[in-house]
């Protein structure tokens, strides 16, 4: 005779889950995983150093930490939902028809609602989490620098992850997204932090109430992620590849 404990011994991988929501899911926890990292990076060098987020040792610190969690964030969801991780990729995806328009609202949803989580965690180890901001430079000036920064991630993206040409050097698409990351923060980061993603913004402008030139850290990265993908389908990829149809 089975007991009421016999129902609870039933395999996870039985539980029944589309393939949606199971992307969906992936595009929630790998954005957790990057913001937490990135941003509490910055917290840690800030109470152990003192120095601001554009001293030398804050942009170090918050290079390698934005480099490593993208580098890990991308591979653990790579091969369920493409590893976006960030809604301008998932738009510029979007506009190169890899996704369609339902799942990618979905995922944007899951990143925003991640980046949400992670700053509110974050709140427990500090009075504030560390938000974007423009310092030293016009708004122009600072959208110029989110449209090229996110211009140069999602050109890579496509390269190394989205190109059916792509062969071997998709085996190194977590590390050349991740270097990527790293060095426009280090180009651009002491003038807009260099965001490149809205959802790493989201959540800490919504959780401390720091919305100032919010829209910059928005346009910059999906009129950068629209070039890219528009420039990348039309020179590089044969439009006879097959497009990915909804999960």
């Amino acid at each position: 005779m089975s007991g009421p404990r016999d129902h609870f011994n039933v395999p996870l991988r039985r539980v029944a889950i589309s393939n949606r929501d199971e992307a969906t899911v992936a595009e929630f926890i790998s954005p957790l995983i990057f913001v937490f990292a990135g941003s509490g990076a910055g917290i840690a060098n800030n109470n152990l150093t003192y120095d601001g987020p554009a001293s030398p040792a804050g942009l170090i610190s918050a290079s390698i930490a934005h480099a490593f969690a993208l580098f890990v964030a991308f591979a653990i969801s790579a091969n369920i939902s493409g590893g976006h991780v960030n809604p301008a990729v998932t738009f510029g995806l979007f506009v190169g028809s890899h996704i369609t328009l339902f799942c990618g609202i979905l995922y944007i949803i899951a990143q925003l609602l991640a980046s949400t989580a992670a700053s509110a965690l974050l709140i427990f180890t500090a009075v504030a989490v560390p938000a974007f901001g423009v310092a030293g430079i016009s708004v122009w000036s600072a959208l110029v620098f989110e449209i090229v920064a996110t211009f140069g991630l999602v050109y890579i993206v496509y390269a190394t992850a989205v190109d059916p040409k792509k062969g071997e050097i998709g085996i190194i698409a977590p590390i050349a997204i991740g270097l990527i990351v790293g060095a426009n923060i280090f180009a651009a980061g002491p003038f807009t932090g260099a965001a490149m993603n809205p959802a790493v913004i989201f959540g800490p402008a919504l959780v401390g109430f720091r919305l100032a030139n919010h829209w910059i850290y928005w346009a910059g990265p999906f009129v950068g992620a629209r070039l890219a993908s528009v420039i990348y389908e039309v020179f590089f990829i044969s439009h006879t590849h097959e497009t990915l149809s909804d999960y």
